[in-house]
């Protein structure tokens, strides 16, 4: 098959406080840890919760204007990609490591907070929200 798809979207909040760091080339890095959460019915049809964590990295201007915006608990959306590469354990054995590379994180409110209401302008239309 040429070509493939490899897109990620998720909404979740930051577990961890953003970590920033500068690559050689003079780049800001910001690494988020962030925990989504879906709920599901069991085999005895109790609604059970499952929370996962997912590593984040978002590279350039964008991740030095976040840095200073986001914390934990910080609601976020994030659209991008997977990457694995290969890395050592701290056993010494190789494994993968995965994250999301973001092209895109938008803050979208603090943890348990609900979203913002639509407001009708004077003409009773509802504005776009991005």
């Amino acid at each position: 098959m040429s070509g493939g798809l490899n897109r990620v979207m998720l909404l979740g909040d930051l577990a961890a406080e953003p970590e920033v760091s500068v690559t050689r080339a003079g780049q800001t890095v910001l690494a988020l840890r962030l925990a989504t959460s879906e709920s599901y019915l069991d085999k005895d049809d109790v609604r059970r919760e499952r929370t996962s964590f997912h590593a984040v990295v978002l590279v350039g201007k964008r991740a030095d204007a976040l840095a200073k915006l986001l914390h934990r608990g910080s609601r976020v959306f994030v659209e991008g990609a997977l990457r694995s590469t290969p890395c050592q354990g701290r056993d010494g054995k190789p494994k993968m490591k995965t994250e999301v590379v973001a092209s895109e994180v938008l803050f979208a409110g603090e943890r348990g907070a609900p979203p913002a209401p639509f407001e009708a302008a004077e003409n009773g239309v509802l504005p776009f929200r991005s």
